[in-house]
């Protein structure tokens, strides 16, 4: 039995690839110095988790998985060097796995994680392998191995790791600038996408409302055509119209090729989501879903884990005896500007509460290099709450703070708060109907859930 090891395990990318390498009968350990909520699902499968990194833990292995987040200093890569062993970036086994199989990659700046989500809570009758960025609840992980041909996995740009795939389909849900640390700029970011969609065997299908990626695409080499998607634009091959809001959620027309494949219906609010779903609801049909199934799998999709993610939601006595008051917490991974903007124009269509945004800004590099795309991100809040920047392993070598990114948002409410007992007591201590959304790409999840469990424990007079 082959012994794969795998460091930094308990990486929402890097705990799927331990999960399914476990499931085809290779030996898996792995380190880690922070546990979470994968490590217990890791060490239920028999996945050996050291909590430290030693030279120690990686005698023996055949070979080592790491990510890109891993420098060549680490005890185990540096020991995993210089004895021979073999060592994969994550992308790389990812893309092993992929390329055998009827690959669907979902790429994107922003949405990769909710198509991929959304496209596997669908799939799922036709018994799938799966490798996503965040937790789905019907699986109750982030990845499970299947039985057919398909694979759906997301693939991460941040690097350019998913250059390795060679996905016999891609979807593209939009360009964006980030990650300018690795890639410089924007045009070099739309360069690594046009190689991808070129990488791809048979179909690309990519979202038209994208400016930055109509403009990559218009630089493709003659003959490589694309399968376009749009909520505004009737000439695309698939179409979405007549959308609007009834009894909180979004419906929708859906055609292709002008010819209408049914009325649709989504319980996560938001036009980003429809985008979302309509090469889901393309592709499923492609692969012999029909629309009653398809419909079926999106009336049961909530998201996955910190993708919209409502943790608390009830109305409390406002001490007058009328039940008047309602409080909703929710947690949402948003954490480029226009993530956060589409997220909270999502909210404001379906919830016309006080909307209060708590963010936790997200690396000293995206914060220096996207700091004037802040400054309307926030408009559709009626507070801004920031916390400090969490740094992600990175020295603050731009000179940023929360401080100065304060001044840079266009908000008339902008508050810093440096400690989470003092969220804690705000929140708590509401008087009114509100909703809280906390967002970022930090540890700012772990306050979300003590608050909204505080409020779960609290009785209505302590409001």
């Amino acid at each position: 039995m082959e012994k794969i090891y795998f460091i930094g395990i308990n990486g929402i990318g890097m705990s799927g690839l331990a999960k399914i390498m476990k499931c085809k009968g290779y030996d898996v350990k792995g380190a880690d110095i922070c546990s979470n909520y994968v490590t217990e699902e890791l060490l239920s499968m028999g996945i050996t988790v050291y909590n430290e990194h030693d030279e120690e833990n990686v005698k023996g292995a055949d070979f080592v998985i790491a990510s890109t987040a891993i420098k060549e200093t680490n005890p185990e890569y540096a020991y995993a060097k210089k004895n021979g062993i073999k060592i994969l970036k994550r992308g790389e086994l990812l893309a092993k796995l992929l390329n055998r199989e009827t690959g669907i990659a979902i790429a994107g700046t922003h949405g990769k994680t909710t198509t991929s989500s959304m496209l596997s809570a669908v799939m799922l009758k036709k018994d799938p392998t799966i490798v996503v960025g965040g937790i789905l609840p019907e699986i109750k992980s982030n990845a499970r191995p299947g039985k057919s041909e398909y694979f759906i996995a997301e693939a991460d740009e941040s690097d350019n790791s998913f250059l390795f795939m060679n996905p016999e389909y891609s979807v593209i849900t939009n360009i964006d600038a980030d990650h300018l640390d690795v890639h410089g700029n924007l045009e070099n970011i739309k360069k690594s996408f046009i190689e991808f969609i070129l990488h791809t065997q048979k179909e690309s299908i990519i979202c038209m409302d994208s400016k930055n990626l109509m403009d990559a695409i218009s630089k493709l080499p003659e003959g490589k055509s694309v399968t376009k998607y749009s909520i505004k634009d009737e000439n695309a091959d698939i179409y979405a119209k007549n959308i609007r809001i009834v009894d909180r959620k979004t419906v929708f027309e859906v055609y292709v090729n002008k010819e209408l494949k049914g009325e649709f219906s989504l319980n996560i609010p938001g036009e980003h989501n429809i985008q979302n779903s309509l090469p889901v609801i393309y592709l499923a049909l492609k692969f012999g879903l029909n629309k009653d199934e398809i419909q079926e799998a999106l009336n049961q999709f909530k998201g996955s884990k910190r993708r919209y993610d409502v943790l608390y939601d009830q109305e409390l006595e406002n001490g007058y005896g009328s039940k008047t008051k309602r409080v909703r917490i929710v947690d949402d991974y948003a954490h480029h500007p226009t993530e956060i903007k589409a997220t909270l124009k999502a909210i404001k269509s379906v919830d016309n509460s006080r909307l209060v945004a708590i963010f936790q800004p997200h690396r000293y590099s995206r914060v220096h290099f996207l700091l004037d795309e802040f400054k309307d991100a926030f408009v559709d809040v009626d507070k801004v709450i920031l916390l400090p920047i969490y740094a992600a392993g990175e020295k603050n070598e731009f000179n940023v703070s929360s401080e100065i990114l304060k001044e840079h948002i266009n908000h008339a409410n902008v508050e810093l708060m440096n400690e989470w007992k003092d969220i804690k007591r705000y929140v708590t201590r509401v008087k009114k109907d509100s909703t809280y959304i906390f967002m970022g790409a930090g540890d700012i999840s772990t306050l979300a859930h003590e608050i909204a469990e505080e409020l779960e424990g609290m009785s209505d007079e302590n409001f």
